[in-house]
């Protein structure tokens, strides 16, 4: 078994958690008391095949199951300044959502990104053109190392613009609403901007 494969100790501690008992979860994926006994006292694993069927048991997800944590998602109005940002390290695929969720691509559970504050090599440009947002990051882009993509944040939706090498590290983004502005190098993580420049009002003459 790899390190990865779910342990006796995080089925019982998730049973308990549901107010089951053994009998009750052997009862609900068709085993029998016994093997679920095994399981919690490391004398045994699941077969590979009971897993979905046992997280459906616990109701969690598989990857829940065999990282053992249970993920809630606290953010019931599903604002866009609490979400969160997944990127695949494999195939480059970026994942937002609305709150705490459970992320995996080409097999890898995705951690949700840690936004650090600009620093002098990946400091957040911005310039006010019309009703617009000029976003941009004095970085290298050559194929080893870019930026990613950049994104816009506001309340009730987000604005988003991927990047590749060999291109300017540069977007624009509506005004509306932006509180944040995001950008992801693919060596050194996510980066926020959260002091937005302030748009002055048109005056028509």
């Amino acid at each position: 078994m790899t390190d990865t494969y779910v342990t006796g100790a995080v089925i019982k501690r998730l049973r308990e958690k549901k107010n089951l008992t053994q009998e009750e979860l052997a009862q609900k994926i068709f085993v029998t008391s016994k093997a679920v006994s095994k399981w919690e006292t490391g004398r045994g694993f699941p077969d590979i095949s009971l897993l979905e069927p046992l997280a459906k048991a616990l109701c969690i997800s598989i990857i829940e199951l065999l990282s053992g944590d249970c993920i809630q998602n606290t953010n019931k109005a599903a604002n866009m300044m609490k979400a969160h940002i997944y990127v695949c390290p494999v195939c480059g695929n970026v994942i937002h959502s609305c709150g705490e969720s459970v992320v995996s691509c080409c097999g890898i559970p995705l951690p949700s990104q840690d936004a650090e504050l600009p620093d002098i090599e990946h400091a957040i440009n911005v310039q006010i053109v019309e009703d617009e947002y000029f976003v941009s990051v004095n970085h290298s882009m050559t194929k080893e190392h870019y930026i990613s993509f950049l994104m816009a944040v506001s309340g009730n939706k987000t604005q988003f613009v991927k990047l590749y090498p060999e291109q300017n590290a540069e977007a624009r983004f509506k005004i509306d609403g932006v509180t944040s502005l995001y950008a992801y190098c693919n060596r050194h993580g996510l980066f926020k901007l959260n002091r937005m420049p302030i748009a002055l009002p048109r005056i028509s003459l």
